[in-house]
């Protein structure tokens, strides 16, 4: 990943309706399929926005359609930037 600075950001996206869609089928499929199509989302969208290797996606969160991933402040000015993105916010750890 380089020699930059890189810090755990959430990223919270924009209204889906395919995954209010997906998130409203509460059975065991549903779910899985809710898991598959977000993971594969979230990869695509940081995919095309990043360079390969310059990042660390940690999860993908279904309760809210977001994910945590490991970037520079650089990289998090970028995904700000990305019309399907709607927050991105870095963790804050608390003591």
């Amino acid at each position: 990943m380089g020699d930059q600075n890189t810090e755990l950001y959430f990223v919270f996206m924009n209204f889906d309706p395919e995954y209010e869609s997906l998130r409203a089928d509460r059975s065991k499929e549903g779910v899985e399929e809710l898991d598959t199509y977000l993971s594969h989302k979230h990869d695509q969208l940081l995919a095309k926005l990043l360079p390969p290797n310059s990042y660390r996606k940690k999860s993908s969160l279904a309760i809210v359609d977001g994910f945590s991933v490991e970037i520079t402040k650089k990289q998090a000015a970028i995904l700000r930037s990305a019309k399907e993105v709607r927050v991105v916010e870095k963790n804050q750890e608390l003591a």
